[in-house]
């Protein structure tokens, strides 16, 4: 199959998504397959046109940014020429030019595979509900045009304002998850020199924006404390650009400063392996979530799961058992589902290995490529 991907941030951008799709992406190339990425020039560094691990990358110059979005002009132009040298079209979404690129493919009679990350969520703010709504509208229309739609679990999808309307189009195909084992030596010794020695670590991870919730777990943390004294909180991950929601948690992060611990972007997947293994405890305390990738990736390093029972983040914690659930919203909540982990972690530590089973990265890969084919074949059908 010659594969078109497009997205809006492509490696070295490190996201739950840009992750999700590199790992399709390459694992099609090592296949045999012929994959071309488009998506946008985000740092002038980045080459124009390369080939990286087997993919050639295509890249978009913008000519400023809109929210969590790029504006690239040249991109339908760019798009076109692509989607018309291919045999099938995959898109990621959120992206901007989802509702163009379906109707180009629509156009060269090609067939498009929509792989949806999630819905777009955004903070509150008359602006904000302008950028939601659009997006919505857009991920509609490129949904409806879509040869096939792609959702992490049913669980979110039924529970989804967008994909719940397009309806039998929706296949569940778990992501690609993959973890080197962690080197518990150098973890411990990290921790050691962060000055942590002795206390009980509470991971997070990921971009700082108002739909990871990480203000829950700021105010949580006097109540945790209060039962779990030497209770820590170590990030892993930056602010994003897009929105102020880390400027507005400052008053909570200055309260907590001696009980919080910023490690920037962890950069390396031996080195997250590691910051996941000096975690007691892994928490993902999301208002939306579809299902973050970092929740399995911490199991694959041996360390049990706090997740908010939410439509999409309580899969793996549910399907697993390696964790628990905790009310949404609701810090006391959260305070007392930490405090009762922390109080049982050797019964909520994650066998690896059934952890690989249920998310075993070949066949998603498998059940990508099996969608990308019959999408070929049923367009193929139609225009005979």
């Amino acid at each position: 199959m010659r594969v078109l991907t497009i997205l809006t941030y492509y490696a070295p951008h490190w996201t739950g998504l840009t992750v999700h799709a590199v790992r399709i992406a390459e694992s099609l190339a090592a296949r045999g397959h012929d994959v071309t990425v488009l998506t946008t020039r985000h740092s002038r560094e980045l080459a124009r046109d390369e080939i990286v691990n087997g993919v050639r990358v295509v890249r978009i110059a913008p000519i400023g940014r809109f929210s969590r979005g790029m504006i690239t002009p040249a991109y339908p132009i760019a798009a076109a020429r692509l989607i018309s040298q291919h045999d099938v079209v995959q898109i990621h979404t959120p992206l901007p030019e989802a509702a163009i690129v379906a109707m180009l493919a629509r156009a060269f009679r090609r067939p498009m595979v929509m792989t949806h990350h999630g819905d777009i969520v955004m903070p509150q703010g008359t602006v904000n509900r302008f950028i939601e709504s659009s997006a919505f509208a857009i991920l509609l229309a490129a949904g409806r045009l879509a040869t096939a739609v792609t959702s992490y679990s049913d669980d979110y999808t039924r529970h989804s304002r967008l994909l719940s309307l397009l309806g039998d189009k929706v296949t569940s195909v778990k992501p690609p998850v993959e973890m080197p084992a962690p080197d518990l030596a150098a973890s411990a010794a990290w921790k050691q020199e962060l000055g942590l020695g002795g206390k009980r670590l509470i991971g997070i991870a990921g971009r700082w924006v108002s739909e990871k919730g990480f203000d829950h777990l700021l105010r949580a943390m006097p109540m945790i404390r209060d039962s779990v004294p030497e209770a820590h909180v170590v990030y892993a991950g930056e602010p994003a650009v897009y929105e102020d929601f880390f400027h507005r948690c400052r008053p909570l992060i200055d309260t907590e400063r001696n009980h919080l611990t910023f490690l920037g972007l962890v950069r390396g997947a031996q080195k997250m392996a590691d910051f996941y293994a000096m975690c007691d405890l892994f928490v993902l305390p999301s208002r939306s979530d579809m299902m973050a990738l970092v929740q399995v990736e911490a199991m694959l390093c041996g360390t049990p799961v706090v997740a908010a029972d939410i439509p999409g983040a309580r899969v793996v914690v549910g399907e697993t058992g390696f964790g628990l659930l905790s009310p949404p919203n609701d810090p006391a909540g959260l305070a007392r589902t930490i405090g009762a982990a922390l109080d049982d972690l050797p019964s909520l530590r994650p066998n690896v290995e059934v952890v690989r089973r249920l998310f075993d990265p070949n066949r998603s890969i498998d059940e990508y490529e099996h969608i990308l084919r019959d999408a070929i074949a049923a367009v193929a059908a139609l225009h005979s």
